[in-house]
């Protein structure tokens, strides 16, 4: 479940401060070409003790009261996290102010010192506030154009997939019965994550359930000519992943890779654990040129990897090669347990 202010980024992350460090040192540049010709070098340097003091404490501030503004709603955290940057600001110029001779008494000079400091504060806050809030509108509305790409995915599950696997349970029902059961069993649960949809969560065990499913009921039609091996010796199977993530890949290995070619082939589904990061790779024979099918493999190596970026950010990504023969699809992205995270 999503927070009600998810436009707010995650304060107490490195990459978060980050950022926070490198605007408020381009603020400080703007307010230091601003000022009139001198010592500026000087005036960079303090003004920079200045800014980023204010900065480093505003961030470990909404840090701290990060919990408490994700149970507010979307106006309110904005306004609390507005207040706090203003009342840091406050506080820094307050210890600025005494740590330049000044007395704590209130003079008009002290109270336009304060003055300006919180109307830049104000004002920096206001933007900031602003940038969030858009940055929250794009990634829902890219969220929104791709669950809509998915479900029309889901909508035009590939007729000849359906039709040759109905007719192969049916000419199995006689004398195989049981396998025609278990190749109902598996459509059924194919049929049933794709009605489900692609919001949710879902780990790595999930997913590669479903790609066997899928791959048994494909075996069934293709026998030996769909050779699949697995290498996940030591990943991880509870490994958030979002939904409907592994089975199109491996349907498009099955569809461009393996169907095509008279003899068949291997597919290799193999992953490794690399610290907190894991690598999931789906590998196929690459056909003969007169063989090879077109279209349709883009479309959903496109959408899984824009759905990694928005579960993940830039922490995640696809990358697709071909190399010798072999078509590889390789997914990376970081190790969070279930439970741990939501898409």
């Amino acid at each position: 479940m999503s927070n009600q202010n998810d436009f707010l980024p995650e304060f107490c992350r490195l990459h978060t401060l980050f950022g926070v460090v490198v605007m408020a040192q381009l603020l400080v540049f703007l307010l230091v070409l601003a000022q009139p010709a001198g010592n500026r070098w000087w005036m960079l340097s303090v003004v920079t003790l200045y800014v980023q003091w204010i900065a480093l404490g505003s961030c470990l501030l909404l840090c701290l009261l990060q919990p408490r503004l994700n149970r507010l709603n979307l106006v309110p955290a904005a306004i609390a996290a507005g207040l706090v940057i203003i009342v840091t600001a406050v506080l820094v110029t307050e210890v600025a102010w005494r740590v330049m001779g000044n007395s704590g008494v209130f003079t008009a000079e002290h109270l336009a010192f304060q003055g300006r400091a919180v109307a830049m504060a104000g004002i920096v806050a206001a933007l900031l506030m602003r940038y969030f809030y858009l940055q929250r509108a794009w990634r829902r509305q890219l969220l929104a154009e791709t669950q809509a790409r998915v479900h029309a995915l889901q909508a035009r599950i590939r007729p000849h997939f359906l039709f040759n696997s109905l007719n192969t349970i049916v000419s199995m029902i006689r004398g195989q019965p049981a396998k025609a059961e278990q190749a109902v069993e598996d459509l059924a649960e194919l049929f049933r994550a794709g009605l489900h949809g692609s919001s949710g969560e879902s780990n790595l065990r999930r997913e590669l359930d479903l790609c066997r499913d899928y791959l048994r009921i494909e075996a069934l039609r293709l026998g030996d000519r769909l050779q699949v091996r697995w290498d996940l010796d030591g990943v991880p199977d509870d490994a958030m992943l979002p939904p409907l993530t592994l089975q199109p890949l491996v349907e498009n290995a099955v569809y461009h890779g393996v169907e095509p070619i008279l003899d068949g082939g291997e597919i290799l589904i193999a992953g490794e654990c690399q610290g907190d990061r894991l690598r999931v790779s789906i590998s196929n024979p690459v056909p003969d040129n007169g063989a090879r099918r077109s279209g349709g493999m883009g479309i959903a190596q496109d959408n899984v990897r824009q759905r990694l970026q928005l579960a993940f950010g830039k922490s995640a990504w696809l990358h697709a090669e071909q190399d010798d023969g072999r078509y590889r699809v390789t997914l990376v992205f970081p190790y969070h347990q279930s439970g741990t995270w939501t898409y």
